[in-house]
């Protein structure tokens, strides 16, 4: 197995983390917390767990915004423009204009920060993107977010997600 790990040279932000192949399973969380590819955290453990079950001989992990933390609640409250620069720089050539499978994972602490909707927006626009097909698993939060990877039963399947309608809310 061959891994994909870009992170930036103090190791305080994570861009990709994945598997190699030529059609993975590519999902979209919030922010990165502690995982590499020789210590996958529980969410990857499932991000990777889904993707094999779902015929994909690979995953990547993308995030909204690229800096680690254990918390959500922990990210600036004013994004750093280089950073998100970079961030949708990395995702835009990981994807690379192929149609793959996108699962929406970010759950309800979207809104936790103000930037992280428009930040979405950004990357869900991104050209490179516009040949995936978004879905998602398990019932939308409340506010009609979808769950994080950790809170929807194994047996759950990926559902298509309307990106541009969810977007459509968001930017309102």
């Amino acid at each position: 197995m061959e891994w994909i790990y870009e992170r930036s040279d103090d190791n305080a932000a994570r861009f990709v983390l994945g598997t190699a192949g030529e059609n993975p399973l590519v999902c979209v969380g919030l922010n990165p917390s502690t995982a590499e590819p020789s210590a996958l955290d529980p969410t990857l453990k499932r991000v990777a767990k889904v993707a094999a079950a779902n015929g994909h001989d690979g995953f990547l992990m993308l995030n909204l915004y690229a800096m680690r933390a254990t918390d959500p609640r922990q990210l600036p409250r004013i994004a750093d423009p280089a950073l998100t620069a970079a961030n949708a720089d990395r995702i835009a050539k990981a994807i690379g204009g192929r149609p793959l499978t996108v699962w929406a994972a970010w759950g309800a602490l979207i809104a936790t920060r103000p930037y992280l909707p428009g930040l979405l927006l950004d990357i869900a626009a991104l050209p490179a993107l516009a040949q995936c097909r978004w879905h998602s698993r398990g019932a939308l939060t409340m506010a009609g977010h979808p769950r994080h990877p950790l809170y929807v039963r194994d047996a759950e399947p990926l559902v298509p997600f309307d990106i541009a309608a969810y977007c459509a809310r968001l930017a309102r």
